[in-house]
């Protein structure tokens, strides 16, 4: 039986941080994985989905704003089995980065499924390994389809985000099921490469976790570019051919039949948790199928367990997967590491234009009652975005009256994944809006319209 201080359950961005954290602290450390590391986020997730992005916003820029530009081009053609390719590239050198990270910080990898025993062991194979400290549960989550209506992923006319990332070619017509982030992102990416897209979600609005006002800018912004968008929709029949798919939609009260080459499923994601012998050893579950977690130590209800990432409960983000790791490892070497904010983790979806936030929307603002004042500015009043050619969006930060606290902000444009950052920063150490101001921002710069928009939440805005 080999043994280690502590034991993780999975190598993604919670897992894999969580490891090299403990082995800086000096726990001897394994990690345990059945496939490439960085888990779903750098292998079939956040990594090639941006590079897939990163395609799709060179061919817009050239496609669309090249003249302007003074750049002369002829026709604009797309080949996305290319772009896939090079997104495979990116996440294979990501994924290799991790794997020296391993090496580097002398941590085991243990290759394969492993399932918790009471105790703190985990049984990988036939080998049992035992945690002297902790075990740390990271074992992620998965795509899953709408089983009732008939649509499970059978991987070629129903995919997931999975099949998508490695499809050889853009298909002619493609149906989104679910516009949050992941689906109006892959909305994004096809729709340049020249596929016909109609974007499908239950819920009034897209994008319907952000503020009221960004999903309705990001819903123009899809629509002028061919998007068709069916908000407050509901699927009631599919029926799935051998090289196609047609939906029976009812949205605003009429019925609408959609048939397309693919239909590609981004309505949520279900943990893994079956078959690890988590009730076994005493790990509960919530209602929502979440293990139960004490979110200030993060662990378990089986004691020396912890878990973090997504399994761990929403957000489920990479980024706060990798919080929670670094403090778990703090935490069981003795440590007394920063408490995590759970109300101030960023929240990016990096379509065109980027739609990015932070804190509260106005909508919970008024449902909470709070006393507040909206401060905005428009890109198209911001001479670096007119020099860019990036003047659509806008920044809109909500400020507690009394005090100045930056309630929430909210950011839609180009690089609004960077700019959201600086009030991430402000919103972690309280700084007020007056504060965000007295901080002189260079000239000409996009994140100018953060400071213009502090000034306008106090009614004192210059620019506008």
């Amino acid at each position: 039986m080999a043994s280690y201080d502590i034991i993780i359950l999975g190598g993604g961005p919670a897992g894999y941080v969580c490891a090299i954290r403990a082995a800086q602290l000096g726990l001897s450390t394994a990690v345990v994985e059945k496939d490439k590391l960085g888990g779903v986020c750098v292998n079939i997730g956040c990594i090639p989905t941006k590079a897939l992005l990163h395609s799709a916003s060179s061919i817009n820029l050239i496609a669309h704003q090249a003249k302007d530009l003074g750049i002369e081009v002829g026709t604009v053609k797309t080949d996305y089995g290319v772009a896939m390719k090079r997104s495979r590239k990116v996440s294979e050198q990501n994924s290799k980065g991790v794997e020296f990270l391993m090496k580097k910080n002398k941590v085991t990898v243990i290759k394969g499924t492993g399932s918790l025993l009471p105790g703190r062991k985990v049984k990988v194979g036939g080998d049992v390994h035992e945690a002297k400290k902790a075990v740390v549960i990271a074992t992620g989550s998965r795509v899953k389809g709408i089983p009732q209506i008939g649509l499970e992923i059978n991987k070629t006319t129903v995919i997931s985000s999975d099949e998508a990332l490695f499809l050889e070619a853009a298909p002619t017509s493609m149906v989104v099921i679910g516009a949050g982030a992941v689906g109006s992102e892959f909305a994004d990416i096809f729709n340049a490469f020249g596929t016909k897209i109609t974007l499908v979600e239950a819920l009034p609005r897209i994008l319907p976790i952000e503020d009221a006002e960004c999903s309705s800018a990001l819903e123009k912004s899809f629509k002028k570019r061919g998007i068709d968008v069916l908000a407050g929709a509901r699927v009631v029949k599919a029926t799935v051919g051998k090289d196609s798919v047609t939906l029976e939609i009812e949205a605003g009260g009429e019925k609408k039949s959609v048939t397309a080459d693919k239909v590609l499923m981004a309505a949520g994601r279900a943990v893994n948790t079956e078959g690890m012998g988590f009730k076994e050893a005493g790990v509960q579950l919530d209602s929502r199928g979440f293990v139960k977690v004490n979110l200030a130590t993060l662990e378990t209800t089986a004691p020396g367990v912890y878990c973090i990432g997504d399994v761990a409960g929403p957000p489920m983000l990479a980024h706060k997967g990798s919080r929670e790791g670094a403090v778990v490892a703090e935490l069981i070497a003795g440590h007394t590491p920063h408490p995590i904010r759970y109300d101030n983790i960023p929240s990016v979806t990096y379509c065109h234009p980027e739609v990015a936030s932070i804190g509260m929307t106005e909508e919970q603002c008024k449902e909470k009652k709070l006393d507040y004042q909206v401060g905005r500015f428009p890109f198209s009043a911001n001479g670096r975005a007119r020099a860019s050619n990036e003047t659509e969006g806008f920044v809109k930060i909500i400020r507690e009256k009394k005090y100045g606290e930056i309630l929430g902000a909210h950011i839609v444009g180009g690089h609004a994944s960077e700019m959201i950052h600086e009030l991430a920063v402000a919103r972690e150490n309280e700084y007020t809006v007056e504060e965000v101001d007295l901080a002189i921002h260079a000239h000409p710069t996009l994140s100018e319209a953060i400071a213009e928009a502090a000034l306008d939440s106090m009614g004192r805005v210059i620019h506008t």
